[in-house]
């Protein structure tokens, strides 16, 4: 994909770590030094967290990153290794397909309910959309690990 969408990603798994160190470091700190704690830090952290985990997610599927266990598939024949392949994709992508299908209903009724988080109050949609976004980003990124591995099954079935 494009590479402004690559550092789209790396951008906002920067920035929701560095929002949520400082208001953990902030917490903390009133905590510690002014007998203090700041209610809403919780809430932002977990849901900043959630977020951070999805796109941290897609941006591992893009570098192909993630641990898993190859021999089957190393030692597999073309033939078989295409197929692996189209299967591991295809549940790669229902799978995250179903965590943002449900995201985004969840989304929607808290819209619908006008739910509210409850120590700022802002809407409880805002901070849900991290899941059914992440789950569509990490799809994407599937299809793409899935064509990128297609590719080069190609590549050494010709060489």
């Amino acid at each position: 994909m494009a590479r402004w969408f690559n550092r789209l990603e790396e951008i906002i798994v920067v920035l929701a770590l560095v929002v949520m160190s400082i208001i953990a470091f902030s917490n903390v700190i009133t905590r510690n030094f002014f007998d203090l704690s700041l209610a809403f830090t919780e809430e932002v952290t977990i849901n900043l967290f959630v977020l951070l985990t999805f796109i941290g997610t897609s941006i591992g599927v893009r570098k192909n990153a993630h641990l898993g266990f190859s021999l089957i598939y190393d030692k597999s024949p073309e033939s078989l290794k295409r197929i692996l392949t189209i299967i591991i994709g295809v549940i790669s992508v229902s799978i995250f397909g179903l965590f943002s299908y449900f995201g985004f209903e969840m989304v929607q009724f808290q819209l619908d309910m006008n739910s509210t988080t409850p120590a700022l109050g802002w809407p409880r949609w805002i901070f849900s959309l991290g899941l059914p976004i992440g789950a569509l980003l990490c799809a994407i990124r599937s299809v793409e690990a899935v064509i990128k591995e297609w590719k080069e099954l190609s590549q050494e079935g010709t060489t």
